[in-house]
């Protein structure tokens, strides 16, 4: 009798799809995912990603769920080992689901964050789930929606509008004001008082403070050596 090895179930890493309406979506994604991941990334246990694949049934790779940015935390090693062998995000292994969802509006997609995303990640167990909308309300009908899961169910989050037309809300999760400001979506660290910079905006910083060293170094070379030289002058006027 000949048996036949059980064949591994693979979960694929992408669905083979680029990310819908990708010339609107991209820039606002990677602004995200940046931002937070710049703030979380020396917390222990904390990881953050977007557009990626989430595999919520064992054994059925054909379901699953992918946001354009989610946050967990406190990850046990196991789980973040999970996480980076597959190169995907099994629920089942990493334990937990993500804590912070956001998604991102736009045309081929709003409807279904309104509502089969929504009662999924409610479903799952997402702490926050916060929609973002560049236009400022021609997806989700307003520039920013933020719930916190509640008894199974999301509570929306108290929004605050100023008068110059920005909008922000508080999440808990990430202990951060997100504010909706002329399309952008910027994040506000209450403890810190500071504005969140993303990859490149930490990278001109950085840019900028080692060019400000530079020149100062240059300066105080130049005075030095102009020191020296006048010294050297009052040296040969004093022998003459």
């Amino acid at each position: 009798m000949v048996t036949q090895a059980a064949t591994a179930i693979v979960y694929p890493e992408t669905d083979g799809m680029p990310l819908p309406d990708g010339e609107t979506q991209a820039p606002a994604y990677r602004k995200v995912v940046g931002t937070i991941e710049v703030h979380l990334r020396d917390v222990p246990g904390a990881r953050v990603n977007g557009n990626t694949m989430l595999y919520y049934i064992e054994g059925n790779p054909r379901v699953f769920v992918s946001p354009d940015c989610y946050a967990v935390l406190n990850l046990p090693p196991e789980a973040e080992e999970s996480i980076d062998r597959n190169n995907v995000y099994l629920l089942w292994e990493v334990g937990k689901a993500p804590d912070f969802v956001l998604e991102i509006g736009s045309k081929s997609t709003y409807d279904v964050d309104l509502g089969r995303k929504r009662d999924l990640y409610a479903e799952l167990g997402v702490r926050e789930y916060w929609l973002y909308d560049p236009t400022g309300g021609e997806f989700y009908g307003g520039p920013l929606m933020g719930g916190r899961l509640v008894d199974g169910e999301y509570r929306p989050i108290a929004l605050q509008h100023e008068s110059d037309g920005r909008t922000w809300g508080h999440s808990d999760v990430l202990n951060l004001d997100l504010w909706w400001e002329d399309g952008d979506l910027r994040f506000w660290d209450p403890v810190a008082g500071r504005w969140l910079l993303n990859h490149e905006e930490e990278k001109d910083r950085a840019d900028a403070a080692e060019n400000r060293a530079d020149a100062e170094t240059l300066a105080r070379l130049e005075a030095e050596t102009r020191v020296a030289e006048l010294e050297a002058e009052v040296r040969r006027l004093r022998g003459e």
